[in-house]
């Protein structure tokens, strides 16, 4: 085929790279690496100034240099593969911040094992399958200790990160022209069960706390004056999750109405080494009733926060959140300084129900190592941790009669059934109360 060349087409060679003028506009173009390896050139449009075109080719050059693999697309391995996806598409306009966090987590730890540098076209069905039982029955870690099997909720993390890296890899990346994770299958153990056996058929519930044992906590975190105290009551009276709970600020409170927002959560991001705020789970805006015994602790806390702000003076902090963008992520930062020093730029002040004496936020790291504590240091809550309470919040309403679509709304589950799940495994008690209320039919 003959080509021609347009008579004011002219040529500039910079770098790899070059710039032409085309009738009234400039033209630049460059060499890159196709899904074979080989060198193709890209052409795109420029503006009616060389000096800008050439610009725009140095920064299109820059670009791809710092975001394209320098290795063939032969050479690429599985963990490579993860940092691509990880950096391209993990993105919390699709997802949450606390799923990007938790992908991201769960990349740290696989490229840790050896199916992390093999080679990407030589990863085959078998090669995942294997890895994946490994992490459904237990092995050995990659340190060659053991390895205890992973819950079913991990493992579905392991296998939506390798699913979206390896479907990544086919396209757009086309990397690889076979996604082999469709055929890799979630096993797990079967339920062993004697026939004959003399013992009786209890099932281990989901564990909840007795009102009892849960003023035995709360006696026991107002001995120690422990700050840990108020998301605690707050998530037995109303169900929320702890960062919701330690998210929270005084204008999602409406103390005479009695009822509060969950609009957002706090957490660690142990990747950025930064505690964030973040959207709720399903991003989505509840409103929680509360009763009169909240209404009064909360009224309490906010009188002696007041006092507290007196009594600290100068020494008392306060809390603030910023905005930051990297790698075309949004964070939300939360810090806290103290109240005499010189707010930065583009921190915005921001008032939290559950604080420390000094005024800094109480996060929900913190908390959680209180109720580790509290579980080895009162008789009966061994093994207790924070999301017990929402499942108790679950269990005494549904127990006393609440409809459960109106207890699906107050937690912000997604579907009723998840809310019917959390009451089916809840206590004996209420299992056995349940089965008596055909005592009143019968005698009815």
């Amino acid at each position: 085929m003959q080509q021609f060349r347009l008579p004011t087409e002219r040529r500039f060679i910079i770098a790899k790279g070059s710039v032409r003028k085309k009738g009234k506009k400039w033209y630049y173009r460059f060499y890159v690496e196709d899904e074979s390896g080989r060198q193709v050139q890209r052409e795109f449009a420029g503006t009616e100034s060389k000096s800008e075109t050439e610009a725009l080719l140095r920064k299109a050059m820059e670009d791809y240099e710092a975001k394209k693999f320098v290795a063939k697309s032969e050479n690429i391995t599985l963990g490579m593969l993860l940092d691509m996806w990880m950096e391209e598409e993990l993105k919390p306009g699709n997802l949450s911040n606390g799923t990007v966090m938790s992908y991201q987590g769960t990349i740290n730890r696989i490229k840790q094992y050896p199916i992390s540098n093999r080679k990407l076209k030589s990863v085959t069905a078998d090669h995942l399958q294997s890895f994946m039982d490994s992490l459904c029955f237990g092995g050995a870690n990659p340190d060659g200790t053991k390895m205890k099997a992973l819950s079913k909720g991990y493992l579905r993390i392991f296998s939506a990160v390798l699913q979206g890296a390896f479907r990544f890899a086919v396209f757009p990346k086309r990397l690889i022209s076979f996604n082999p994770m469709p055929y890799v299958i979630l096993r797990g153990n079967k339920e062993r069960y004697e026939m004959f056996s003399d013992e009786d058929g209890e099932i281990v519930s989901t564990p909840t706390l007795t009102h009892e044992q849960f003023m035995e906590l709360e006696e026991f975190l107002k001995s120690k004056n422990n700050p840990a105290l108020l998301p605690i009551q707050i998530a037995y009276y109303t169900g929320l999750r702890i960062g919701e709970a330690c998210g929270l600020t005084w204008q999602d409170v409406n103390l005479e109405k009695q009822y509060l927002t969950v609009r957002r959560g706090i957490r660690y991001n142990g990747a950025r080494h930064k505690t964030e705020i973040g959207p709720t789970k399903r991003k989505k805006i509840r409103t929680v009733d509360f009763c009169d015994t909240l209404t009064k602790i909360l009224k309490t806390a906010k009188l002696e926060q007041h006092k507290n702000r007196i009594r600290y003076g100068e020494l008392y902090c306060l809390n603030y959140y910023c905005k930051v963008k990297e790698k075309d992520r949004t964070y939300y930062e939360v810090y806290t300084l103290p109240k005499t020093e010189k707010v930065p730029e583009g921190y915005k002040d921001i008032s939290f129900v559950c604080l420390r004496p000094d005024g800094a936020y109480e996060s929900p790291s913190t908390v959680g190592i209180m109720c580790k504590r509290a579980s080895k240091k009162i008789a009966g809550l061994e093994g207790f941790h924070f999301h017990q309470l929402r499942h108790t919040f679950t269990s005494n309403l549904l127990s006393n009669g609440a409809a459960p679509k109106d207890v699906q709304e107050l937690l912000g589950h997604a579907d009723v059934s998840t809310t019917m799940n959390v009451y089916a495994h809840s206590t004996r008690e209420a299992k056995r109360t349940s089965a008596r209320l055909l005592d009143k039919v019968v005698g009815g």
